[in-house]
């Protein structure tokens, strides 16, 4: 029976995040899979952990398929399977968080849970660093709206994860324990952290600078994958951007194109540039795009200011078979998703300065990158605004756009920064320093965007500390509920 609910379980995590936003699911799962691991041996903890992560993963991440079928040349039968292999195997990690929590942790002291909420925040803190890592359906994405927000510019996602694992183990505790006068605590408990973090909502962590706001404009293409990197579209992509941002060099002080907007090597395509640049610097307009540049031997996937300021960012995480192909010398040419173009970027450093436009810094993350907290809070201590560029067709009309789009509001409300976020294809939004979106434009269309933001100055709780706080406690609380002894038989 367990084996059937864990799985079931598991989906809901998809359901509790962007863009069906059924936050109190995300509870729910939590609470079915505590439940679930309530009375087994590690071994069966750990099969049924595996199902609730795959289940969850083949639901949320489904997305993929959509990137290697219809973009990366490879056959519906293949990329159906790479893509349930791909989530098996990052279900994996969650079986062995679960495999850790039932041998070593369930039965300690507050293990049920505590233990329970700090074994899952390591885990979720593992699988966004590990093999380069992959944070994606995270627990606390789904509180973005929710009174527990308030605790993000304090404890960062990873925190309002841990009291969305907490919730689902007070509600396992309040259903199967026999204490009557302790079952009702954990629940109360939570029930004031959601009340606290209503409370932080009020709190102004940054403060709005006296700069008077700045107008962007920014273009969406709505160039499809599978005709951006042919070269029979090259000059229509150029007239495109030409044409297309004439109409807003008038009106803006900062005009952004997204990812890799010109689909060429930027000496490739200099000349371009060059009549850009002028087109810009008659309306005194500054222009940021992100181009490939070439160095040495390396070629990067960047950010550059093209006229007003300066600048040049290089991407520093980079997407697994999207950007690099690892064991590249033995998978590439297997199938045409491992030979890509501009599949072959080398890593940005780690101790990039901020793009200045118009005499604001700009901190930068490039597709992929705004999901990791810790990169983008490093980004953002010394800026006035935050801002993303991302090539989400690979996407497709799936659910990806909607939760890439969650997570980049999520690191506007960590860090207290307005957000801009450009895409080829859509979501292309503005986001406040709380993480409401200001301004959109509607996906799937070429059109433009024009709004403001405003520089601010200060800096978060989370800025500061970062995710390190709330994983030592975690460490802490695991190391609390540690078993000295495995149970006989596990």
């Amino acid at each position: 029976m367990k084996r059937i609910i864990a799985p079931l379980a598991g989906a809901l995590i998809t359901l509790s995040l962007a863009p069906f936003h059924y936050w109190p699911l995300a509870i729910v799962a939590m609470a079915a899979l505590a439940w679930c691991l309530d009375d087994c041996s590690a071994k069966e903890g750990f099969l049924r952990g595996w199902l609730f992560g795959s289940a969850s993963f083949l639901a949320g991440v489904s997305w993929i398929y959509v990137a290697m079928y219809v973009y990366g040349n490879t056959s519906a039968l293949l990329s159906a399977l790479m893509t349930i292999l791909f989530c098996l195997g990052l279900g994996l990690v969650t079986g062995l968080f679960a495999y850790v929590y039932s041998r070593w942790l369930r039965d300690g002291k507050g293990g049920r849970l505590l233990g329970f909420t700090a074994a899952w925040v390591i885990f979720e803190w593992f699988r966004g660093w590990f093999l380069t890592g992959f944070p994606w359906l995270y627990l606390g994405y789904s509180q973005l709206e929710t009174p527990l927000s308030g605790w993000a510019p304090v404890v960062g996602v990873y925190g309002l994860s841990f009291v969305v694992a907490l919730s689902g183990a007070a509600v396992s505790h309040l259903l199967t324990t026999k204490h009557r006068t302790s079952r009702w605590l954990p629940i109360a408990g939570c029930i004031a952290l959601f009340g606290l973090g209503a409370s932080l909502q009020t709190i102004e962590w940054t403060q709005a600078t006296q700069h008077p706001p700045l107008r962007i404009g920014a273009v969406q293409s709505n160039i499809t994958q599978e005709k951006k990197w042919a070269y029979s579209h090259y000059w229509d992509t150029l007239e495109l951007y030409d044409v297309t941002s004439e109409q807003l060099w008038p009106q803006v002080d900062v005009v952004i194109w997204p990812e890799a907007a010109i689909p060429a090597l930027y000496r490739n395509a200099e000349t371009f540039f060059d009549y850009i640049r002028e087109r810009a610097a008659a309306s005194n307009t500054a222009l940021i795009t992100g181009v490939p540049t070439k160095q040495g031997d390396d070629i990067y996937n960047s950010a550059m200011v093209i006229n007003g300021g300066e600048g040049l960012y290089h991407k520093q995480r980079l997407v697994p078979f999207g950007e690099y192909v690892p064991l590249g010398s033995l998978l590439r040419g297997l199938i045409g998703f491992f030979d890509l173009p501009m599949s072959s970027f080398s890593r940005g450093d780690a101790d990039q300065r901020p793009l200045s436009a118009k005499g604001w810094q700009f901190a930068p993350s490039i597709c992929y990158e705004i999901v990791y907290p810790n990169l983008v809070a490093r980004g953002a201590r010394d800026a006035d605004v935050l801002f993303t560029i991302s090539n989400d067709a690979w996407f497709g009309d799936s659910i990806g756009p909607a939760q890439h789009m969650q997570m980049a509001q999520m690191r506007a409300l960590e860090n207290g920064r307005e957000l801009i976020r450009v895409t080829s294809t859509g979501i292309t939004a503005i986001v406040d320093h709380r993480g409401h979106i200001t301004t959109r434009i509607p996906s799937f269309t070429h059109t433009t965007m024009t709004g403001e933001v405003n520089a601010r100055s200060g800096r978060t709780p989370f800025n500061y500390a970062q995710s390190t706080p709330i994983i030592a406690l975690c460490f802490a609380l695991a190391l609390t509920a540690l078993r000295r002894r495995p149970q006989q038989g596990s």
